[in-house]
């Protein structure tokens, strides 16, 4: 039996969909926890992440995604984590994938599979919405397992953002000569709606996301 995998999902108001990604996780076949940090929800999310024997943590009041990361994290007690959207679907043998890939390189302090976007039957099309037609690497949740011990030397997630966090990640991992492993294979398919977070925060999510890449150049320029 492997190690244990900690799957962290960040989520408000998530009842739409949450069954279904808790469902495809448990198809997995392995020794895991899912802790779902219930930031804020008005809907029934934590009482249906109890009915698939999640773990909940909840916030009481919305805090946002990147510090329910860092409250599932703190929560976790696996030796690998994967943070995973709640509106995403899980492939089958998408974690043992992963977790094999990791035991194999040693060096390693994670490793990144990759997604595909799909649009959410329920809704047409959607326009300015571009579907790519083939998977892709990207720093997303549910494509990332990540050894837990890597947050004891780089820390917790930046709580001054908002999103880009997981960039920001990637680059205090660079910045201390931590390898990434990259594997052909798509481990999650990704939801395209209409509440996704980068549909309905945009102004936020771009503004975090230039603060991350110009810190990231400086990082890279001192190097």
């Amino acid at each position: 039996m492997n190690e244990l995998i900690s799957v962290i999902m960040p989520v408000k108001n998530g009842s739409n969909y949450i069954a279904e990604a808790l469902e495809s996780i448990g198809r997995q076949r392995m020794d895991v926890e899912v802790i779902v940090v219930d930031d804020g929800s008005t809907d029934d999310t934590a009482m249906i992440a109890s009915a698939h024997g999640a773990k909940v943590v909840r916030h009481q009041d919305c805090q946002g995604p990147v510090v329910a990361k860092n409250s599932g994290l703190a929560a976790a007690t696996g030796e690998y984590v994967v943070f995973f959207d709640h509106d995403d679907i899980m492939r089958d043998n998408s974690l043992s994938t992963l977790y094999n890939a990791l035991s194999d390189a040693p060096q390693a302090a994670a490793v990144e599979a990759k997604i595909k976007d799909f649009l959410s039957p329920e809704i047409g099309p959607m326009p300015g919405i571009v579907i790519r037609p083939e998977p892709y690497y990207g720093l997303f949740t549910g494509a990332i397992l990540i050894r837990r011990s890597v947050f004891g030397i780089i820390g917790p997630f930046d709580t001054n953002l908002k999103a880009g966090e997981m960039i920001s990640w990637f680059s205090r991992m660079e910045q201390n000569h931590l390898e990434v492993k990259k594997i052909d294979f798509v481990a999650t398919d990704r939801r395209i709606h209409r509440t996704n977070f980068g549909q309905t925060s945009k102004e936020v999510e771009y503004k975090d996301y230039a603060r991350v890449l110009r810190e990231r150049i400086k990082a890279l320029r001192g190097q």
